[in-house]
């Protein structure tokens, strides 16, 4: 009898659900996406029926939830080589919970409301989503630590 299917994730957006699918099936859990297909077809419906519904047997569900909210490594493999590709940190908090776009969304979705095209992104940034900071790209700039990022008097 066929192991019964359980959500152990929502998405909002496909490519997440995708990266989080990878993660699972690298680590030889097999996972389903749920609703990917109207997403993919129609992004808008995306919140109405919930996002895309991240689907594991109910057997491997408790590790796979585990293995979801694994923190990112700070450091990964980049190739044979051992080269090391470093991940991007918050100059603030020095969080690796770090994001990269326009920071303009809400204008966006309004231009595509209101005037049916969508709007250029405008200058792309990186955005922590642990405090809040953005800041531009700049490719020679390391984090401070947080305890220094305060001048002392």
């Amino acid at each position: 009898m066929p192991a019964e299917l359980v959500t152990i994730a929502n998405f909002r957006d496909l490519p997440e659900a995708m990266l989080a699918k990878g993660k699972l099936e690298s680590a030889g859990i097999e996972c389903f996406l749920g609703d990917d297909n109207m997403v993919r077809m129609d992004w808008f419906w995306s919140n109405l029926i919930g996002g895309v519904k991240l689907r594991v047997a109910e057997t491997e569900a408790e590790e796979a939830i585990h293995l979801l909210e694994e923190e990112i490594p700070p450091e990964l493999p980049a190739d044979e080589d051992g080269d090391i590709y470093e991940q991007p940190v918050c100059p603030r908090c020095s969080s690796l919970d770090i994001g990269f776009g326009p920071p303009d969304k809400g204008i966006q979705l309004a231009a595509l409301f209101v005037a049916g095209i969508p709007l250029p992104g405008g200058r792309d940034r990186w955005k922590c989503n642990h405090c809040g900071a953005e800041w531009e790209v700049l490719a020679d700039v390391k984090p401070m630590p947080p305890e220094s990022s305060t001048p002392s008097s």
